[in-house]
């Protein structure tokens, strides 16, 4: 058997070629099934990535853009009807959650505003809705945080299963020369590579990702405690207001 990497046997290799295209067609069905997974997941995560970028620039500007407004001194009951009855964007959505169930405590008869169970409800109204926006913000999120890990272990397996083909192909030839070994060596390599340019941007995307979007969700909350700090202070004037107007 000849062991020897003859010069012939190089330039077999070289006409095989080593592009992507060539060690994907010359790859076994196995692996062309692994290199087209992890290529459909790559796309994903950059359609994933790009969405998610576009989506926490615009929130962050339309939360600025509503927050000056609301502490323009304009009306609140203006705001609520402009912004908070149909709320557009995630800060919108918390003061209108707040709002909305703040104008209807007050519009049940003989009720003090200035009580516990009213700033409870609106403290409660605040939380269920930042949880739900933070829950549709990081939707799809999972899918990179699932990628990140995975995608180099079916890379590998390609890896492994390409490394079997050409061990395959040595026992069939009796033929250990490199051009029978590297075409599968390749391909099997190539598998790997393929997975670590999926997984790589998919990890490093979810933490940055996920970092922005708990910035925001702390932004979110910070904006509901200043509102409902300043329901509760109102509701505690129309309270002396009415003890006054009675004495």
């Amino acid at each position: 058997m000849d062991h020897e990497v003859s010069s012939s046997a190089l330039g077999a290799v070289g006409a095989t070629g080593l592009s992507p295209l060539d060690l994907f067609l010359h790859a076994s069905i196995v692996v062309k099934l692994v290199m087209l997974g992890l290529l459909l997941c790559s796309a994903g995560v950059w359609a994933i990535i790009a969405e998610k970028i576009i989506l926490i620039r615009r929130v962050n500007r339309e939360a600025t853009e509503f927050e000056d407004r609301f502490w323009s001194g304009g009306s609140l009951d203006d705001l609520y009807e402009s912004d908070g009855a149909r709320p557009t964007h995630p800060m919108a959505a918390v003061f209108g959650a707040a709002m909305g169930e703040w104008r209807r405590s007050a519009r049940i008869g003989g009720i003090d505003l200035s009580r516990g169970g009213v700033r409870e409800r609106v403290d409660r109204a605040i939380d269920i809705t930042v949880m739900r926006e933070n829950d549709r913000l990081t939707r799809r999120l999972i899918f990179l945080a699932t990628i990140g890990p995975v995608a180099p272990f079916v890379g590998l397996f390609g890896t492994v299963w390409g490394i079997m083909h050409s061990f395959a192909s040595i026992a069939q030839m009796h033929n250990t020369n490199l051009s029978v070994v590297a075409p599968g060596i390749s391909e099997a390599l190539f598998a790997t590579a393929i997975g670590l340019v999926t997984a790589i941007p998919a990890y490093i995307a979810y933490n940055g990702l996920s970092n922005s979007f708990e910035k925001f969700t702390d932004r979110m909350e910070a904006f509901g405690t200043e509102f409902a700090a300043i329901l509760s202070r109102q509701s505690e004037e129309r309270a002396d207001d009415t003890t006054g107007g009675k004495a």
